[in-house]
């Protein structure tokens, strides 16, 4: 079957984004293309199919949307996919919303692919010999849809959770998610309205693979460097505000009856972390003065990454280990509050409505979710995460001061004192009476 992929963007748009790109020059040497335009097609089957991480044969798999006319297939999984039989056929598509036609070439045998895998409002027009045969616009009421989100970054899958409910109020779509096993039961508990499945059968009328990525090509709408990650599912998913979280309603009692503080200091990687010499001992020393019992909850108590190594304080008891989300959502949720990173605990806490003391100077204030106990000294290097100029998650890992007095300065600029204030704010805030002053 002959595949032929059109972008609704300005394929120039893309040319200036991977041209020069290292994914670029490897399937160059791989493919060894003629033309330019040979050398699209190659580039978006190799890169889509390698970024989603699909299943084999998805580009081909079969069609089952019926627009009556033999041969003459649609439907919206993986994106818009047309099948269109030999003869004299002509296809335009459109953009319904911003009217931009974005495919109108003659065509004869073979398959329609877009580029483009979030939402967008398809219309599509198929002549015969100039005759208009068949005419449809996406609509998704009342069709089988599922959403797909198979990433393991917790942080990430967190933010998107809200908008899937938001997606199928929306649109009065049959809505069914796809998840990680580690996130299910979390998810069926926040959200019992929407259906889990293992598998995606492609036999519903669309289906969005959903990613974060840190490129403006040509998974994502726009830079996501320049926006909150708890607004990126919205850009994918046509749904332009922030809508209400799912309320969590725990699962288990708490682990002790005594007042506890939970803690996070490790990430997926060291840069995000706290690098103040010797700083969560002196917050949790601090914590236990109040007379709050402190958990670490990591899932390593020690973890080596870029060099560093990370150790639970020496003070918290040990909660580490790897355990079910549901675990540690029960306990984030009867815990007094959170202090982490900007990683995926702090994405839970927040969840389940754990106020967050959120410690992160490698990205900008609006980048995770809002708390008004974030913590970052904005007077040093900082925020490099949403900084298009540099490479946050490649090496170097700190990309303007890297083997200099001022590596990671972001991290490491961050003072006890001002974690301290933070957890004060939150004390007056909540309301909240510490163990060591209830006598007093």
């Amino acid at each position: 079957m002959k595949l032929h992929f059109f972008t609704a963007n300005d394929i120039e748009d893309y040319h200036k984004n991977y041209r020069n790109s290292e994914t670029a020059n490897k399937l160059f040497k791989k493919l060894h293309p003629q033309t330019l335009a040979d050398f699209d097609q190659g580039f978006f089957f190799h890169y889509l199919k390698d970024t989603f991480s699909v299943p084999e044969g998805i580009f081909e798999s079969r069609i089952y949307g019926d627009t009556g006319f033999p041969g003459l297939r649609l439907d919206f999984n993986f994106g818009l996919r047309l099948d269109i039989p030999e003869g004299n056929f002509r296809v335009r598509i459109s953009d319904l919303d911003n009217e931009q036609v974005v495919f109108d070439k003659n065509i004869s045998g073979g398959r329609l692919l877009s580029v483009e895998h979030y939402f967008i409002r398809w219309q599509v027009e198929v002549f015969l010999d100039e005759e208009k045969i068949f005419s449809h616009t996406l609509n998704l009421e009342g069709q089988p849809v599922t959403i797909v989100y198979r990433y393991p970054a917790l942080g990430d899958t967190i933010a998107f959770l809200p908008y899937f409910r938001e997606f199928k109020k929306r649109y009065k779509c049959n809505l069914s998610v796809c998840l990680p096993d580690s996130v299910c039961e979390l998810f069926a508990q926040l959200y019992p309205d929407i259906p889990l499945v293992d598998e995606v059968d492609f036999k519903t009328y669309a289906t969005y693979y959903m990613v974060m990525l840190m490129s403006p090509f040509p998974l994502m709408p726009v830079d996501t460097r320049h926006m909150s990650m708890d607004k990126v599912a919205g850009t994918l998913l046509g749904i332009d505000y922030l809508p209400p979280k799912g309320v969590f309603q725990p699962t288990a009692p708490p682990v002790t009856d005594e007042p506890y503080v939970c803690i996070a200091v490790n990430a997926n990687n060291a840069r995000k972390c706290w690098h103040y010499p010797k700083g969560w001992d002196i917050v949790v020393d601090y914590l236990k003065s109040l007379g709050y019992r402190v958990f670490c909850i990591d899932k390593d108590a020690e973890l080596n990454n870029d060099n560093f190594t990370i150790r639970k304080p020496d003070g918290a008891e040990d909660f580490t280990g790897n355990h079910p989300l549901i675990e540690r959502a029960n306990m984030l949720y009867h815990a007094e509050f959170f202090i982490g990173l900007g990683s995926g605990l702090s994405w839970v806490a927040n969840a389940v409505g754990c106020p967050v003391v959120l410690i992160s100077g490698f990205s900008q204030d609006w980048c995770e979710f809002y708390t008004p106990y974030r913590v970052a000294n904005r007077r040093v290097c900082n925020g490099c995460f949403n900084d298009y100029r540099a490479t946050f998650l490649t090496k170097p890992f700190c990309h303007y001061h890297k083997d200099t007095p001022r590596e990671l300065e972001c991290q490491k600029k961050i003072t006890p004192r001002m974690v301290i204030e933070a957890i004060e704010r939150l004390i007056v805030d909540k309301n909240l009476t510490p163990p060591a002053l209830k006598n007093l």
